[in-house]
């Protein structure tokens, strides 16, 4: 791999966080309807689906090679629904021979996989994240809005594992009177694939998903729920800041994890930003308002990585840790812009 250009020093923020982790929305429409993230009663069918206001792929790139020049090195492409994004597998292939990103992952509901696996692996996509909140037909049916087929997610999955992704990492967004009846089936259907199932705590992201608390599973049930059945051992995280609870089946059958950023927060390792397909920049998932940077992608990469080396200096978000308190933001952006 070629030198990377790097500033004097890559930047940390006021708490002293750097900035290793991208999540970069390439589109803002979806296939699905789901009610924790684009509910079908508050966005419409058309929703996101202007071209007219993305970035564009050219656009795209020196935005990456600007925060690559910033230490960002774990790259992840979101939406909406990614894979709706036209030539998308071209776009992987440009972002792929960027120096300096070390993990080029996506995240995607699965739905129209099956016919774009191979060529975003070939185009050099190395890792996959599935969303998947429930296995039986008629409940995932429902909770994507009455748009989701499991099927076409399984069918997609098959043929990822055709095309070489060997670890794929299914996200179950847990909720008590929802899905929760799920989680053994899930954890049961998952043991023994190679394939990582985590399941994350209800989030209050967004204003539009009406969250309750009271939905919220707290990890620690979940955890005790699988042990009883299959018993876990505790493992190491993979690096610093990671969010995810790694856990092992005692017996060998791979991996879990549990996602607890509601019951355990943990913003004080956050190396996140986030930028939506319209190009603006959050650096919290919890954030209100966001930077818009094309303006700055149009004076060249070197100055817009010392823009945003100014930008992620000033940096303080820390929403997980003050949920509930006065110092809590009260509107945050939705989910669907900046893909979770």
């Amino acid at each position: 791999m070629s030198a990377l250009p790097q500033l004097p020093q890559a930047p940390l923020d006021r708490l002293g966080r750097p900035l290793h982790d991208l999540r970069l929305s390439v589109i803002e429409a979806c296939n699905f309807r789901c009610g924790y993230c684009m509910p079908a009663d508050r966005v419409p069918d058309d929703y996101g689906f202007d071209q007219a206001g993305r970035l564009s792929f050219d656009e795209i790139e020196t935005l990456v090679r600007g925060f690559a020049q910033l230490g960002m090195r774990k790259l992840r492409i979101t939406g909406g629904e990614p894979l709706l994004r036209k030539q998308l597998p071209t776009l992987i292939a440009r972002l792929a021979k960027i120096p300096g990103i070390d993990d080029l992952a996506m995240t995607t509901n699965g739905a129209l996989l099956a016919r774009q696996a191979q060529a975003l692996r070939d185009a050099g996509l190395r890792r996959l994240t599935i969303s998947l909140d429930a296995l039986d037909p008629a409940l995932f049916h429902q909770l994507s809005g009455g748009r989701g087929d499991i099927a076409a997610v399984l069918e997609g999955v098959a043929a990822a594992e055709r095309a070489g992704f060997s670890s794929i990492k299914f996200n179950c967004v847990v909720q008590r009177g929802v899905n929760d009846h799920e989680v053994e089936r899930m954890a049961a259907h998952f043991r023994g694939t190679g394939h990582v199932l985590r399941f994350i705590e209800y989030m209050d992201v967004g204003t539009c998903n009406g969250w309750d608390r009271a939905r919220v599973v707290p990890s620690r049930e979940l955890h005790a729920r699988i042990a009883a059945h299959w018993p876990l051992r505790a493992l190491d995280a993979d690096y610093r800041g990671e969010v995810a609870e790694r856990h092992a089946y005692a017996d060998g059958a791979g991996e879990i994890g549990f996602i607890s950023s509601v019951t355990a927060p943990f913003c004080g390792d956050c190396h996140r930003a986030r930028v939506s397909a319209d190009g603006s920049l959050y650096t919290c998932l919890f954030a209100g308002q966001g930077q818009p940077l094309r303006g700055w992608l149009a004076e060249g990469e070197a100055a817009f990585a010392s823009r945003l080396t100014d930008l992620w200096s000033r940096r303080a978000d820390r929403y997980s840790e003050l949920r509930g308190s006065t110092r809590a933001p009260r509107r945050h952006v939705e989910m669907f812009l900046v893909g979770g």
